[in-house]
């Protein structure tokens, strides 16, 4: 089947250069986003859309996608963020999707076999989710009595950053998440609309939560890169995962700059949070626990904890990376003092914690991620965090 374009002229495709080779293989090289000073770079989003001439006229409707450019390059090694068990979400409309096999060939590629019934499809990563979802939600949410929405900062392009709190502020207990630093990684996004959803729900459990916690939400921090279809760096080139061990550049990280200023504030008036948890996307679905330089057990016990919890309300099965509360499955002695999680633990005393959710597979489903798996597992935390707090008495 001819291909006759690839459009990316929407919100979150990607960017790309394509070509169709002599035996109609359309091969799309995706451009790499790159780190301020440094050799790092990443491409692993794609988000686009096919167009062909008259699907119902052609006998063939077969098309074969090479994609490549998954060289990635992290503290100076090689790295592909694509595995054999990738996928391809399909969808005609660009908000009911399914998902394909990519077969990983040769040359760190992926290769992408596509029924064309249709003049027009997308194909993405993942199932995306859009600065326009999350301004749909906020308006759906905005006017309920327990959500306050407050612009705290501009992105380097100057879209707006909002802190979102679901729950009354005098509740006992308070959490943090954050979701989206890293531009491809939706997961989040679709965690935290789950999570929400379920708290406003008005039901026995859920009114127990928000008896016990107040959940405050940086929903979407990366949103030039998102809006822009880019991978990992924001538009300066900064990883927002990145050199939380001392205080954000207001030039080149304001995203970072407007959560910091949160927290401040936050410690100013005594209401840190008692946890924080920041929201990725990866290959292996792990919790990375940091590790403490200094009396390190209330910290890994807390964690230890909410590992259980996790694994007791949710589907959540993968273990968890970093700390030593549990050799058998952990990696003891792993630092990274510049991540969210270590950076908040160590400067602000937070709980703090990555929750990666695996890109590929949900080993405790069986099935490809879509975006109402993570939902689902949002909705189940409200759970985990009622049980978080009753079950210990933090100060």
């Amino acid at each position: 089947m001819p291909l006759s374009y690839i459009y990316t002229g929407f919100e979150n495709a990607s960017p790309l250069d394509w070509e169709v080779e002599a035996d109609g293989t359309v091969r799309v090289s995706l451009l790499y986003d790159h780190e301020r000073s440094s050799p790092n770079r990443a491409a692993g989003h794609w988000h686009f859309q096919l167009h062909t001439e008259n699907p119902d006229l052609n006998p063939d409707s077969r098309l074969k996608l090479i994609l490549e450019n998954f060289d990635n390059i992290w503290n100076g090694k090689p790295g592909s963020p694509v595995s054999d068990r990738s996928n391809c979400f399909i969808s005609t409309d660009g908000q009911n999707w399914s998902a394909l096999p990519a077969e990983k060939i040769g040359g760190n590629r992926l290769q992408i076999q596509i029924e064309m019934t249709t003049d027009r499809l997308y194909l993405a990563r993942l199932e995306p989710y859009r600065l326009s979802d999350l301004e749909n939600l906020l308006t759906l949410i905005a006017s309920h009595p327990y959500v306050a929405v407050t612009p705290i900062g501009k992105t380097v392009e100057g879209r707006r950053l909002e802190l979102v709190r679901v729950g009354r502020p005098d509740a006992p207990y308070r959490v943090l998440l954050r979701a989206r630093s890293h531009p491809w990684e939706p997961g989040g996004n679709w965690l935290v609309q789950g999570l929400i959803q379920k708290l406003l729900d008005d039901t026995d459990l859920t009114n127990r939560c928000l008896d016990h916690y107040c959940v405050y939400i940086i929903p979407m921090a990366s949103k030039d890169g998102v809006a822009r279809g880019h991978t990992r760096f924001n538009m300066m080139g900064v990883d927002l995962n990145r050199n939380w061990e001392q205080p954000a550049d207001p030039n080149h990280a304001p995203e970072n700059l407007a959560l910091e200023t949160v927290l401040d504030n936050m410690r100013d008036g005594d209401n840190l949070p008692h946890l924080a948890i920041d929201l990725h996307n990866d290959n292996s679905g792990k919790i990375h626990i940091s590790n403490p330089v200094s009396n390190p057990q209330p910290y890994l016990a807390n964690m230890q904890q909410f590992e259980q919890l996790m694994r007791q309300h949710t589907w959540f099965t993968e273990g968890s990376i970093g700390g030593n509360y549990a050799p058998a499955k952990t990696v003891s002695g792993f630092r990274n003092p510049g991540t969210f999680g270590e950076g908040l633990l160590q400067r602000y005393g937070i709980d703090a914690c990555i929750l990666e959710l695996n890109c590929d597979w949900i080993a405790g489903l069986q099935k490809v991620p879509f975006g109402r798996d993570w939902e689902l597992l949002g909705q189940q935390m409200c759970q985990v965090f009622l049980d978080y707090f009753s079950l210990r008495n933090l100060t």
